[in-house]
């Protein structure tokens, strides 16, 4: 079943699109054409928004870490 999902998925995209169109609903017809050109760009170069989601949380943490310093003592308070 999982090698039908992409060309099913682009085919319910082609419908949505040419339904809107017909509709004359533009604006979600532009919608679902951007989605379905999304869709092939990442089934063919493998990059998606979930890796680029957790490349900008891992950005976002390790700055965060970098940030939160924790404070040292001076000399003269340590005992």
């Amino acid at each position: 079943m999982d090698e039908w999902m992409y060309p099913l998925s682009l085919a319910a995209m082609a419908l949505m699109g040419f339904t809107f169109y017909q509709n004359s609903s533009m604006k979600m017809a532009l919608l679902t054409a951007a989605i379905g050109v999304y869709l092939v760009y990442s089934h063919e170069t493998g990059h998606t928004m979930a890796d680029y989601k957790n490349d900008v949380i891992e950005s976002i943490d390790k700055s965060a870490r970098e940030f939160v310093k924790p404070i040292e003592k001076p000399a003269s308070q340590e005992k």
